[in-house]
């Protein structure tokens, strides 16, 4: 009797354990997060699709820092996550998910705060694969050629859609003939049904300063852009040139998301610049408040007011002007608690999902001009 109840519970126990479902191991392998000497931080480190920026204070030494990263769970990090690296050049990261399956490369850059490029030619872009092809991302570089910047853009949302393949079928690309070289095409589309039924009809091109972030652009879309990159000059002017064409028909969200036709109501495009003080509660803007006339953080803009439609190429140059009762502080400038973004747009009222479909706007040559020492 006792062999049977002994057996019986046996074969009971492997027919449990048999029964019981291995978790699948993870396949993921991002960086979610990233930490560094608090002390010689400028701002919160920047995580893009394959790049971590982090900013840190002037005169700070890149020979030997040791940023600490979280992954996704059960991932792992090459080199480990707090080796001491040289970083006074990028340094990638290999992150391998749980189960081994998946790998992708970070180039994890280490700057002080006042190395931002003043000029923009739009002639490097980088293809970033998506759902179904892949789309340009714009970048600067230095003299030396190494990569200084990134341009943010809304390119990544709009894959979601499934209304593009190649990268001028997207929003934002990067197109021939500029004033020299290449520039940037900026087009209102359509989203189709996807886009209809969450009451979003259309995405305007944009370029800006800063950070798209995907977590909140389908709920909060004008919390998705993030403008803002460290700034340490005094702004004078924004200079460049554009071309405009307006799409045939202006249109606005109706009922089930479809667009309904604004009779006499021509589309414009956007171009503008803010300059603006971070805080621990606003380290950057975003599409509720860049250009709010209460916002306290703005200390100054530079907009382009009378933009009209043309075939050749328009060459614009727009005065920084202080907000009321705002001043450029030069210690606050020094120690980098300025941030600036400039901000282009194929039809102005495009983050409310406003325009007209085929709205297109080139941009090239962007300066942003500022004091020299002198002048300050």
């Amino acid at each position: 009797m006792k062999i049977y109840t002994l057996a019986t519970a046996v074969a009971i126990g492997l027919i449990f354990v048999s029964c019981i479902k291995q978790e699948p191991l993870n396949s993921e392998c991002d960086i979610l997060s990233v930490s560094l000497d608090y002390d010689i931080l400028n701002r919160q480190p920047s995580i893009d699709n394959d790049k971590v920026t982090i900013i840190v204070k002037d005169g700070v030494s890149l020979t030997s820092l040791a940023p600490e990263f979280t992954l996704t769970p059960g991932a792992t990090i090459s080199p480990a996550s707090g080796t001491a690296l040289d970083f006074t050049a990028p340094q990638i990261y290999t992150v391998t998910s749980e189960d081994g399956e998946w790998k992708k490369d970070y180039t994890v850059v280490i700057e002080p705060v006042n190395t931002i490029n003043l000029n923009y030619t739009f002639d490097n872009a980088k293809q970033v694969k998506a759902m179904g092809g892949s789309y340009d991302v714009f970048y600067e570089v230095d003299n030396s050629g190494k990569e200084t910047m990134q341009w943010a853009s809304a390119n990544a949302a709009y894959a979601l859609t499934f209304q593009a393949s190649k990268p001028d079928t997207y929003p934002t690309y990067k197109g021939e003939n500029g004033v020299q070289g290449y520039c940037a095409v900026l087009v209102t589309r359509s989203t189709g049904n996807y886009g209809e039924k969450l009451g979003k009809p259309m995405a305007a091109g944009n370029l800006f300063m800063g950070k798209f972030d995907m977590t909140t652009a389908v709920m909060k879309p004008l919390q998705a852009t993030r403008f803002g990159v460290p700034f340490t000059n005094v702004p004078s002017r924004l200079t460049g040139f554009y071309k405009f064409k307006p799409g045939e028909t202006f249109s606005e969200p109706g009922a089930g998301g479809k667009l309904v036709p604004v009779p006499g109501k021509v589309d414009t495009p956007n171009i503008y610049a803010v300059l603006f003080e971070t805080t621990e509660n606003m380290e950057w803007l975003d599409g509720e408040n860049v250009l709010s006339p209460d916002n306290q953080n703005i200390i100054a803009t530079a907009e382009l007011i009378d933009a009209h439609p043309s075939d050749e190429w328009v060459e614009f140059s727009l005065p920084f002007i202080l907000r009321p009762g705002k001043a450029i502080d030069k210690e606050k400038l020094k120690a980098g608690r300025y941030s600036i973004t400039v901000v282009m747009s194929s039809s102005k009222e495009g983050d409310y999902f406003r325009g007209a479909i085929g709205s297109t706007l080139q941009v090239d040559d962007i300066d942003i001009v500022c004091l020299t020492d002198e002048e300050e």
